[in-house]
C-alpha cells in the first residue's frame, strides 16, 4: 500500500500535526543561525519572510493569496523574520550575562560597570554593555560584538533586569515586546 507523498500526509493531518511538522522541518531552519542575519537589508529577509508565510498558509488551509499577516499574529502568534533574529540574539546575551553562553560570547558582552573609568556613569547603572567603535562600515557593525550591546542598550529597563530567570519571566516579556514592536500591540 503506497502512503503518497509527504505533502499530501501534511494535508490529511490535523492542523496540530501539520504544525509540528512545519515547525520541525520549516520553521527550525528559519531560526538556525539567524542572529548573524542581524540588521541585513530588507531584500535578504523578505525572502526569509515569504517562507514562514508559506508554512503559516500550509498549516492554517490558507490559499495562495489570502492574506497571512492577521493569521500569523492572532492565530500562530509568530513573530515576522527581523523580530525573530532580535529575539534569538537577545537570547544569547541574556545568556552571556548570565555565564551560561560559550566563553568566547560572554567575553564581547561586557557591562559598561566592569570598566573603572565608567563605573560613574548612567550607563553603568542602567546595566548598558560596552558598544565597541566601528571602523569599517561593511562587516564590523553586523558583528556579535558591535551590534549585541547595541540591540541589549536598546531593550527597555524591566527587560534587562538581572533578576529574570529565562523560562519564566525574560523570553517571554521579551517575545511581547518584539511582537508588540512588529504588530503595533501587545500579544
Amino acid at each position: 500500500m503506497s502512503t503518497g507523498s509527504p505533502l499530501l500526509l501534511l494535508f490529511a493531518a490535523d492542523p496540530d500535526s501539520t504544525k509540528s511538522i512545519v515547525h520541525a522541518l520549516i520553521a527550525s531552519r528559519l531560526d538556525y543561525c539567524n542572529s548573524v542575519l542581524y540588521r541585513i537589508n530588507t531584500n535578504a529577509t523578505k525572502n526569509l519572510q515569504s517562507v514562514l508565510h508559506s508554512a503559516a498558509r500550509l498549516i492554517m488551509r490558507k490559499r495562495k493569496f489570502d492574506s497571512i499577516t492577521p493569521t500569523i499574529r492572532d492565530d500562530l502568534h509568530w513573530l515576522p523574520v527581523p523580530q525573530r533574529i532580535d529575539y534569538k540574539l537577545c537570547l544569547i546575551i541574556y545568556r552571556c550575562l548570565h555565564q551560561t553562553a560559550p566563553v568566547y560570547l560572554q567575553d564581547l558582552c561586557v557591562p559598561v560597570s566592569t570598566t573603572a573609568s565608567s563605573r560613574h556613569l548612567r550607563s553603568a547603572a542602567r546595566g548598558d554593555l560596552q558598544v565597541l567603535a566601528t571602523k569599517i562600515v561593511t562587516f564590523r557593525p553586523h558583528s556579535f560584538a558591535s551590534s549585541a550591546p547595541k540591540l541589549w542598550n536598546s531593550l527597555p529597563l524591566p527587560l534587562r533586569d538581572s533578576t529574570l530567570t529565562l523560562r519564566q519571566q525574560f523570553d517571554s516579556r521579551l517575545k511581547t515586546h518584539l511582537f508588540s514592536l512588529a504588530y503595533g500591540r501587545a500579544s
